[in-house]
């Protein structure tokens, strides 16, 4: 038992971020069911050490909560906001020493000697099992002086398991599948830890619980996986199964809330910069973008806007900003959009922070603020009276006060450093900061989107998030994967941390494209006249061209225009630009489905591929949405790329046209201006034209191009693209389908329909094929042109 106990608590050697544990009782795991009783929701087990839930939240959501006590923590989940109203039919059973719960779409086996829960399809095939040896524990620990209790959840993996999620880690690994590794589960600096398990098995899990912990990956000879939450008063988890990944997140997003939909223009390109410093700087970005006809939807105002003002004073600096208002209607007039970086660190000496100081809203954790080298506090994001305070001051002070368009939620963190005992350690509003570790920029992010919605409730909300949470979604968050470094491995680093962010149910993520800072140069500004360099950065936009939201941002000049960029850099930059604005009819279609079917754009493999093994430990290839396979270049001096062309489906060279079989790796051409795209046999792509910015030209004439070899659909999605008119059914949508067989493209009448919608579309159909309907441009002969008015039509192509 004393070499369990010390396993169970290895949780002290992964970081000295979690702190050293004293052990004073023993593990409580194995407790053998007494008795049950069937409740209307599910099912309530007596042990002879404590006590079990198993709720049934739907046929395939599963709740399960363990606790060493005799009753429940009563608190209210921070994560899950579904209230579960409608009651889902089960059925409870027994025999041969277990309790089985039936629905329409599970079987659970629950044993009756350890209470470990088996999960299995209707079928009787076992989906994943609980460890009988040690599957749901608790013990009591002393950790920075606060008396609490370890809980761990420990579950069976065989060998051809592949396991994906749990937020972003840019730091911590080039690896994507967490079967047989590691990693550390607490918000810290450049940490995004969402405790969201996705399994090729056909599951997902999902720790209700707040506090640092962490997942072991290689448990028992790599035959198991634990999480191990280093403080609670129950273990608490629920259980998706899919078996499909989007069925897996849709139910995560049932559980948790939606992504709403954001405005068209935040699917163009973010120019930002470590920092604009004044109000001409940021005009002369404008200026300079439009004169170059370079396509650009939004600028940002990153930190120290309030200099020299203590941080939390909500006041542009007058001498640098004289009138943001003319900024901002400046930049509204060259059709670009602002965003600002708004922290919740508050310096002593400001009126916003007397405020909450006198109402008791102000935390005990303090910032080590590296500029002003003063001490700032963070306020208590928890308390719902708190978090409207601090929307007052912002809106009434910044961001509605001068019209700004989106909110970047820098620093939401409070990690102090190395220091993280002081959170531990916090009196929030709703308990101990030991219990509510991580949930800090989930509250954050709540309280500023509700105030948004309910002020400035005509401008859809966007938050630029360092860090995220299970439930992030819901609160128009995109996590971004923080200050990155310069280099090549950096960005090598990032495509995995994206895959593994959107799997882990957060559908919008995005880097700094070049990376923040170079840790080798005293000023942190890279040579970007270095050719190393420049290759980084053309190859770092190239994916940022495939990441669900494309910002520019980091230290030093690196705007498109620049003249940092020789004549070649500038023309492959411009290339990839003008195709993401030229996506735009299908990424914004995704985005709509990501709102209204909770779909990933960014999708691991194993989303379309599970079934394909071969998928399951590639970092670095990922569809972007449901056509494009993006294979990024992340090594200095590669003019080729080996991808991997997963199974059961032929395969388009999107620049030439040339077919390939899938199941097999190529050597693909990536000369500097090519990052490798295949496009999957049955895929439908409506694009539109270069645009200088998002809504510049109506969405009536598209370049349709179809790929043969398969059936396909696609459903094409508008709205009025900056409101919430969309939440009232101020949508449209129709279907693309293509046969075959037959050759026969159908589109289907469109249903739904809004202000200023277009009643008559031209499509410009393209059957692709070698040298035809390829690369960036439009193709100058369309197969077939098809003017469709929204009555359904079918044409042979």
């Amino acid at each position: 038992m004393l070499k369990k106990n010390l396993r169970l608590l290895r949780l002290n050697t992964c970081s000295v971020a979690i702190a050293l544990i004293s052990v004073f009782s023993i593990n409580t795991a194995n407790a053998v069911i007494k008795s049950y009783t069937k409740d209307a929701d599910g099912v309530t087990f007596s042990l002879d050490k404590g006590k079990m839930k198993v709720k049934v939240c739907t046929d395939d959501i599963i709740e399960v909560k363990y606790t060493m006590f005799n009753d429940f923590s009563q608190k209210e989940s921070l994560v899950v906001n579904n209230k579960w109203l409608t009651k889902t039919g089960f059925t409870v059973t027994e025999g041969n020493g277990a309790v089985i719960i039936a629905t329409a779409k599970l079987k659970l086996v629950i044993d009756k000697a350890t209470n470990a829960i088996t999960y299995l399809d209707k079928k009787g095939n076992v989906i994943t099992a609980e460890d009988k040896a040690d599957n749901k524990s608790m013990q009591a620990v002393t950790i920075a002086g606060i008396n609490t209790y370890n809980c761990s959840s420990q579950f069976n993996s065989p060998a051809d398991e592949a396991l994906f999620g749990l937020g972003c880690h840019p730091e911590d690994t080039l690896s994507i599948n967490y079967k047989g590794r590691d990693q550390q589960m607490l918000i810290k600096y450049m940490t995004g830890a969402i405790p969201v398990l996705l399994s090729t098995k056909g599951y997902g899990l999902m720790w209700d619980n707040y506090s640092a912990s962490n997942f072991y990956g290689a448990e028992a000879g790599n035959t198991k996986f634990k999480y191990v939450s280093e403080s609670g008063k129950q273990i608490d988890y629920y259980f998706f199964y899919g078996p499909d990944f989007d069925r897996i997140i849709n139910s995560y997003r049932i559980a948790t809330g939606k992504a709403p939909m954001f405005a068209k223009w935040l699917f163009g390109l973010f120019q930002s910069q470590d920092r604009y410093k004044s109000q001409p700087e940021i005009l002369s970005v404008k200026d300079n973008y439009r004169k170059n006809n370079i396509p650009v939807d939004a600028i940002v105002q990153d930190w120290y806007w309030w200099a020299p003002l203590p941080i939390g004073s909500h006041i542009m600096n007058h001498d640098r900003y004289p009138d943001p208002k003319g900024m901002i209607d400046e930049l509204h007039k060259a059709n670009i959009h602002a965003m600002i970086s708004i922290w919740p660190v508050f310096g002593s000496g400001t009126k916003d922070f007397d405020a909450l100081k006198s109402k008791g809203y102000l935390t005990s954790i303090t910032w080590d603020n590296f500029v002003t080298h003063t001490w700032d506090t963070y306020y208590d994001a928890h308390n719902p009276k708190a978090r409207a305070l601090y929307w007052a001051q912002a809106r009434d002070s910044v961001v509605k006060r001068y019209g700004w368009d989106a909110w970047w939620v820098d620093q939401c963190e409070p990690d102090n450093g190395a220091l993280l005992d002081e959170r531990r350690k916090a009196d929030f509003s709703v308990g101990k900061g030991i219990d509510y570790f991580n949930t800090y920029s989930l509250e954050h992010s709540k309280g500023i989107y509700q105030g948004w919605r309910k002020d400035i409730p005509n401008k859809r909300a966007f938050f630029l998030i360092r860090q995220s949470f299970a439930g992030e979604q819901r609160n128009a968050a995109t996590l971004w994967s923080s200050d990155v470094t310069t280099t090549f491995n950096a960005l090598k680093s990032q495509i995995p941390q994206g895959i593994n962010a959107c799997v882990s149910g957060i559908p919008y993520w995005t880097s700094d494209i070049g990376g923040y800072i170079s840790r080798t140069l005293p000023d942190g500004i890279p040579d970007w006249s270095q050719p190393e360099m420049r290759e980084l950065f053309t190859r770092w936009f190239q994916f940022g061209t495939f990441s669900p939201i494309m910002r520019i941002h980091g230290k030093g000049e690196r705007a498109l225009f620049s003249n940092n960029w020789d004549d070649n850099t500038k023309a492959i930059l411009l290339k990839y630009d003008k195709l993401r604005y030229r996506l735009l009819p299908y990424i914004y279609s995704l985005a709509g489905r990501v709102t209204n079917e909770n779909y990933t754009i960014m999708r691991s493999l194993a989303f379309d591929f599970r079934g394909d093994k071969n998928v399951y430990s590639i970092p670095d290839q990922y569809m972007f949405g449901p056509a494009f396979l993006v294979n990024p270049v992340t090594e200095h001096g590669k003019t080729t790329r080996n991808v991997y062309l997963p199974a059961s489906t032929k395969w388009y060279d999107f620049y030439t046209g040339k077919q390939y079989d899938g199941g097999q790796r190529i050597e693909s051409a990536a000369p500097i201006d090519i990052i490798p795209l295949y496009i999957k046999a049955g895929s439908i792509i409506p694009m539109g034209p270069v645009m200088q910015y998002t809504t510049e030209k109506p969405a009536n004439n598209i370049e349709l191009r179809i790929y043969p070899g398969a059936n396909g659909q696609f459903e094409y999605y508008e709205d009025e693209n900056d409101n919430y008119n969309y939440e009232k059914g101020a949508s449209a949508t129709f279907k693309f389908s293509w046969n075959d067989k037959t050759h026969q493209l159908t589109i289907s009448d469109t249903k739904g329909n809004f202000n200023g919608m277009i009643k008559k579309h031209t499509f410009n159909v393209v059957l692709v094929n070698d040298g035809h309907g390829v690369n960036t441009d439009a193709e100058a002969k369309a197969d077939k042109v098809i003017i469709y008015t929204g009555k359904a039509v079918t044409v042979k192509i």
